[in-house]
């Protein structure tokens, strides 16, 4: 289902057929920026990247027998991470869709320390990062960094040629034109190089975008082919979150069924059986003392009343009429609005979503619950919660809803912490709850920030 918010308009129209080779031959040139950003400073890069590597792997295998130098292996390994991470990261720069990275699996354990650190030894996409920095990079990135030198100084020499040929001393060759004719005037051998040297440079300057395009696609290839994600790996991952989302979920329902068993136990449960003892009393005294059945009568409907008003409370638990009735947006400013400490709302970006009703009801519980935690432990004097919409490339369109105040902060999530069951109920919606930086108030950051980001559309 698409939503307002996943709708991504591309301000461009589409081209007509007839110019459409024209502007697809504009669009490599906008990226032709970008592609040299990443081809220029490669082969420095790689030839680095190669001679560390190769030294460190070195004294790793030549120290192996010792031990110690499983542990220098492992320190190569890692700098050969760096550097795909890094070839990675610059692949970017050239208008190509980036890179989703595969996970640098391990059949080694890594719940010991010993595990967690030898782990790159038994991993295998750990030994093509080596592979590839080591032997792979340095000899694609030698062949495209000269061919890009090539095209970029025969575009720009060759079109300008004629700017600074007669600058050239008079001793010294005209150029490939006096050679093919000797017979020449040196004015006409002249006139002959320039004519020649532009008709080379435009070509190199016509063809540099496609060629550069060429090369950044050849390194975004192996790039991609070694290190990218497989389809079977992105499935795996996709049944892992879906798993653990399930499992967030069991768990914070179970708690919440907990919480609800322990709430009508302790509270209209005891009401009824006060209201239960009161009655079997007005029945026994109903023939012998009826003033007294009488004012034990008043005490069991004053006890029917408590138990009914503690039970419409506890169904708000389950349902809040408020965003049964008129939605999310209303819920969360009445909270806003009954919270102690005074709180400000953005929120129009929500009427804008179309969202199922559980996970309406989960976000109003995650506000509720934080809002309640900012009151109690934060000692603000502000707080905001605010809504904004965003589009990753790979998570799609989210929906985040940021809790802020400008209390003394130390929010925090580990296991056994308050947090930790507002995390399980964002994860069995889909989502996940982040502790971000701390907001600033009047030009000063302080306070805690918490955000709740889900999938929408």
């Amino acid at each position: 289902m698409t939503t307002a918010i996943g709708r991504q308009l591309d301000a461009s129209a589409k081209p007509d057929p007839s110019t459409r080779g024209a502007w697809r031959y504009g669009r490599l040139w906008r990226d032709v920026p970008g592609s040299l950003l990443f081809l220029l400073p490669n082969l420095p890069i790689v030839i680095a990247g190669s001679v560390v590597a190769v030294v460190i792997l070195s004294l790793g295998f030549g120290l192996a027998i010792l031990g110690v130098g499983l542990l220098i292996i492992v320190g190569g390994l890692w700098v050969s991470r760096a550097f795909v991470e890094m070839e990675v990261a610059r692949l970017r720069t050239t208008g190509l869709p980036p890179i989703r990275r595969g996970a640098w699996r391990s059949s080694i354990g890594t719940e010991t320390t010993l595990g967690a650190v030898l782990a790159p030894l038994a991993g295998p996409r750990w030994w093509l990062a080596a592979l590839h920095t080591v032997l792979v990079n340095p000899i694609v990135g030698g062949i495209t960094w000269g061919l890009t030198i090539t095209w970029t100084v025969g575009a720009v020499a060759g079109t300008t040629y004629w700017i600074w040929a007669d600058r050239l001393s008079a001793g010294s060759s005209s150029g490939f034109a006096e050679l093919l004719a000797p017979t020449l005037d040196p004015s006409e051998v002249l006139l002959a190089d320039k004519l020649w040297n532009l008709v080379l440079g435009v070509v190199f300057l016509v063809t540099l975008p496609l060629i550069l395009r060429v090369l950044v696609l050849l390194h975004h290839a192996i790039a991609s082919g070694l290190f990218g994600a497989r389809p079977q790996e992105e499935l795996r991952a996709e049944l892992l979150a879906e798993r653990r989302a399930r499992g967030a979920a069991v768990s914070a329902e179970a708690g919440a069924v907990r919480r609800l068993e322990r709430d009508i136990h302790d509270g209209p449960q005891q009401r009824l059986v006060r209201l239960q003892m009161d009655l079997a009393a007005a029945e026994r005294r109903l023939d012998t003392d009826p003033a007294s059945v009488r004012s034990l009568l008043g005490e069991a409907r004053a006890q029917a009343a408590e138990t009914l008003d503690e039970l419409r409370a506890l169904s708000k638990g389950l349902m809040p009429p408020l965003l049964q009735d008129r939605g999310l947006v209303a819920a969360l400013d009445d909270l806003a609005a009954r919270c102690p400490v005074p709180t400000r709302t953005e929120l129009a970006v929500v009427s804008s979503v179309t969202l199922p009703r559980e996970t309406e009801r989960g976000i109003y519980f995650i506000v509720a619950e934080l809002l309640t935690n900012v009151s109690k432990h934060a000692d603000a004097r502000r707080a905001g919660v605010e809504a904004h919409a965003t589009v990753d490339q790979q998570l799609g369109s989210q929906l985040t809803l940021r809790v802020t105040d400008d209390g003394r902060g130390g929010a925090h999530l580990e296991p056994g912490h308050g947090l930790e069951g507002l995390t399980e109920r964002a994860q069995g919606l889909g989502g996940r709850l982040v502790i971000e930086p701390a907001p600033v108030w009047d030009g000063v950051a302080r306070g805690s920030a918490v955000s709740i980001s889900l999938p929408v559309g």
